[in-house]
């Protein structure tokens, strides 16, 4: 393998893999942190990245969430490796870079994960329910009014996830000088330039209400840096939050209102199933989530066939 990648005998396949991975720009750095730690807890057996049988092996010790991180790092490998071989190959080494090739996705098979059969259960607030969980910010779980500063950014972190349908890695990474107002028609609208999976920019308008609550924040803050940002145990502000901290803030405050186990994703599919419901169209709901394919948009909204129904009821079509 290392003759054939590098042509070196010094090549360290481990140094690589944590490489690829690292290097790679379509990967959210949540999502390189989970499998980065996945390739080193299976390194720290002390068997090799590229033995196929002892990634089989490991992955059938490990649970079924580390194995598939550990699978999707050793692809993020496999593609580096295919990439930088194809990009070697000469009319003299071909077959050798096609062997290679091989081996590089002999390596992605060695982990076998079970996919779960069915629909998986998600989580769609009502309208109510997103008032509740938004009036939730104001006491602790005591029952006890919270304090001030830590209802208002817990109140903010929620809005962006179910009123601009922000990914958890999106919300914690933007900047106050990433909301802009923009003119429509006579009015201006308060826009917010996210940066999506795979650097892919997206601008999402958002209410008045919205934006008047990341005002008041940016007021109470300083409106520089980072908008969501950590509190320490005396209120002090740190520099932002991390996705971490905000799964945990919205399992707490969903917690508090009867959802046990709400996640930061559940409002980004309630924000597509309330604005859907509301009239706004697919493709729309589509463009403001940043899916690169409606069917994904889709399988947010929750939607069933209606068989009393149907478009075609609509079409002048004769017999």
């Amino acid at each position: 393998m290392q003759n054939a990648l590098t042509a070196t005998p010094d090549f360290d396949p481990q140094t690589f893999a944590l490489e690829a991975i690292a290097n790679n720009p379509n990967l959210q750095p949540s999502t390189k942190h989970q499998y980065t730690k996945a390739v080193k807890n299976y390194l720290a057996t002390g068997a090799s990245i590229t033995d196929p049988h002892a990634l089989s092996a490991y992955a059938g010790t490990v649970g079924s969430s580390t194995a598939a991180f550990l699978k999707a790092a050793i692809k993020v490998l496999a593609q580096e490796v295919a990439h930088q071989v194809k990009s070697g190959a000469t009319a003299a080494n071909v077959l050798e870079a096609q062997a290679m090739i091989y081996r590089a996705e002999a390596l992605q098979a060695a982990i076998k994960t079970e996919t779960s059969k069915g629909s998986k259960a998600h989580t769609w607030l009502s309208q109510k329910q997103v008032s509740d969980l938004l009036n939730a910010c104001a006491r602790r779980k005591s029952g006890k009014p919270e304090a001030g500063i830590v209802a208002q950014r817990d109140r903010l972190a929620i809005g962006l996830l179910v009123a601009a349908g922000l990914r958890r890695q999106e919300a914690v990474n933007l900047k106050f000088t990433d909301i802009q107002l923009q003119p429509v028609g006579p009015k201006m609208r308060t826009v917010l330039n996210v940066k999506g999976k795979g650097a892919k920019d997206r601008i999402i308008p958002i209410s008045d209400q919205l934006a008047n609550a990341l005002s008041a924040w940016g007021a109470v803050v300083g409106g520089v840096g980072f908008v969501l940002r950590s509190l320490g145990r005396s209120l002090t502000l740190g520099e932002n939050m991390s996705t971490t901290a905000l799964y945990n803030l919205v399992s707490k405050r969903g917690g508090m209102i009867g959802k046990d186990g709400l996640q930061p994703h559940d409002l980004r599919r309630t924000f597509a199933h309330l604005g859907y419901e509301a009239g706004v169209a697919i493709t729309h709901v589509s463009t403001l989530l940043g899916h690169a394919n409606i069917k994904t948009t889709q399988g947010y909204l929750n939607l069933q066939v209606d068989l009393g129904t149907t478009i075609s009821d609509f079409i002048p079509f004769e017999g």
